[in-house]
């Protein structure tokens, strides 16, 4: 196995290859939650006639437990299993979703679907996360992240838009969830047939770091280490103010006189140029201190949030939207490069697992706000709630973290604090 590891290079280009195939099998899991994001309402009223508002609540509990706990098991069984065996395990949870989903005898089928969605999603998500990380080296790791994230949006898109359009023109919104039959036994035949497992590369790594191991990876990645603390926090605010819009969003653009056709493209700007910001933003981690881009991301979010509420002019709600988006692109691929630069090799799908469970946890504390705060204070008190706790996290990134790169600015402090490894 050294002989081995001996020759296994790491680099985005030396590893060109692998890395594409596992964008492309992210693209698949993005398209397997893509199916449902955009008719889960419809479908729930007009095969179960249960209303929209609860339909959409118990679907992002369900989905976020469930991919909550999957990212944290995926994290702790890399002891056991291989990257590629916890891929393929991650996909084998997904077959039965589009068969649960077209022949769905009551609710219930929907709820085991979406249980068994959120295991594919945080176990094959996580996989290929872990992955890319391993073949790139640190480098392009914020570049590598940001390829990966946009890859899985773009595909939540697309497909949430093609799940939309056949439901329109056929009639029967059951048929919106059949291309989710060939997603599903792509992602397991590609997995089975050309992925290639990275524990060479992670021997590789292991040779040539300086990362200290952390104490108690648990209690240093929630909160006890200044920098995976942080982005810990920042990461479950930023999914809860998405969850908050999620079911939020529609409700106000609705309250302020906008189309059903409006209200759609407007809501569909954010997680455009969410996506698409990510190719640009996860470069730039790789060049400027993530702590700056992190802190920066959270504070345009929060401004936006607030601005969304109080803006009744179009080009205003526009900008509100767009500024959100590129708010949300800064942090999302580099908060996972901040936790994988601030990890031992042997710790990191850990601490990443751990990350994850605490950022998508963020969508059950969202979908709870919304569903209880909006009744209990209204749509306005809870946005302006949210958008103060996604200020406060981008401050506290501000004051609590330094950056790992050796630029002209917090280096010493870095270095002095003692916090980071190879700061």
């Amino acid at each position: 196995m050294q002989h081995a590891s001996s020759k296994t290079k790491l680099g985005l280009k030396v590893n060109a290859g692998q890395f594409w195939l596992l964008v492309l099998i992210n693209g698949f899991v993005g398209a397997m939650v893509g199916l449902e994001r955009s008719v889960i309402p419809t479908f729930a009223e007009t095969v179960f006639g249960i209303s929209g508002h609860t339909a959409l609540l118990s679907f992002i509990v369900a989905f976020g437990l469930a991919k909550s706990i999957a990212n944290m098991l995926m994290g702790r069984l890399t002891g056991r299993f291989t990257r590629k065996q916890l891929l393929l395990i991650g996909w084998l949870f997904a077959l039965p979703v589009p068969w649960l989903l077209v022949y769905a005898g009551n609710w219930g089928w929907v709820i085991l679907a979406n249980l068994l969605l959120g295991i594919n999603q945080g176990m094959a998500w996580s996989a290929t996360v872990v992955m890319k990380i391993d073949l790139v080296g640190e480098k392009n790791r914020g570049l590598a992240m940001g390829i990966n994230e946009f890859a899985g949006y773009l595909a939540v898109g697309l497909v949430s838009f093609l799940a939309g359009y056949m439901a329109a023109t056929s009639g029967h919104v059951t048929y919106a969830f059949l291309p989710g039959i060939g997603f599903s036994v792509a992602g397991v035949l590609l997995t089975i047939f050309f992925v290639r497992d990275t524990r060479a590369h992670v021997q590789t790594e292991t040779a040539q770091t300086t990362i200290p191991l952390l104490g108690n990876i648990w209690k240093d990645t929630t909160w006890r280490h200044a920098n995976l603390g942080s982005v810990t926090l920042s990461g479950f605010v930023n999914n809860m103010n998405d969850g908050i819009l999620w079911g939020l969003l529609p409700l106000l653009l609705t309250a302020k006189g906008y189309s059903l056709t409006q209200t759609g493209l407007l809501a569909g700007i954010y997680p455009a140029v969410w996506g698409l910001g990510q190719l640009v933003t996860g470069r730039l981690g790789d060049i400027l201190c993530k702590k700056q881009l992190l802190s920066m991301g959270m504070l345009l979010q929060g401004l936006s949030i607030a601005l969304l509420l109080f803006a009744d002019v179009y080009v205003v709600l526009v900008a509100a939207l767009v500024i959100l988006g590129a708010g949300t692109a800064l942090v999302y691929p580099n908060f996972l490069a901040v936790v994988a630069e601030n990890t031992h090799p042997s710790q990191r799908p850990q601490s990443l697992g751990i990350f994850r469970f605490w950022r998508d946890f963020g969508y059950v504390a969202g979908a709870v706000a919304a569903g209880v705060f909006s009744d209990l204070f209204g749509i306005g008190a809870v946005l302006l709630g949210t958008a103060a706790l996604t200020i406060g996290a981008g401050v506290l990134s501000e004051i609590r973290m330094c950056c790992t790169r050796k630029l002209l600015w917090h280096s010493q402090e870095c270095a002095s604090a003692g916090l980071l490894g190879g700061a």
